[in-house]
């Protein structure tokens, strides 16, 4: 099975309980994840659409070779997360300059509101398999 990867910033509080979440509900084992600060990001997201139009810090999926990004990234991981999160992804229908505003206010505030870490989350022994 192929692994989709989903790309965070390693020292956001938010984000790192947001991945932490994510694990809990990965019951079918979907998810690889790795910081935006580390070399595997670089590795992987090295194209010239990867980052671009997304604020520093933001969520992005790799899925089946294709990135996404923003509200598009969440509401996709969001899909693979189980019964009742799944329902989530019906927001796609939303279009997507609305859902990706509401996503930058959340994550202009995320340091003032959830704070940040001085450096990036080290996994648990028991975790370290779903981190690259």
């Amino acid at each position: 099975m192929e692994h989709s990867i989903i790309f965070f910033d390693g020292v956001c509080n938010l984000c790192t309980s947001s991945v932490k979440f994510v694990i809990k509900r990965d019951r079918r084992d979907f998810f690889r994840f790795a910081t935006l600060q580390g070399d595997i990001a670089a590795q992987y997201l090295d194209g010239p659409d990867a980052t671009e139009d997304s604020p520093p810090g933001s969520v992005i999926l790799l899925q089946g070779g294709k990135v996404y990004k923003r509200s598009a990234a969440a509401l996709r991981i969001a899909r693979h997360l189980g019964f009742g999160w799944n329902l989530l992804y019906g927001f796609m229908i939303v279009p997507a300059f609305i859902r990706d505003f509401v996503y930058d206010q959340i994550a202009k505030r995320r340091y003032s509101i959830w704070g940040k870490e001085e450096s990036c989350m080290v996994p648990t022994a028991e975790l370290k398999a779903k981190f690259l």
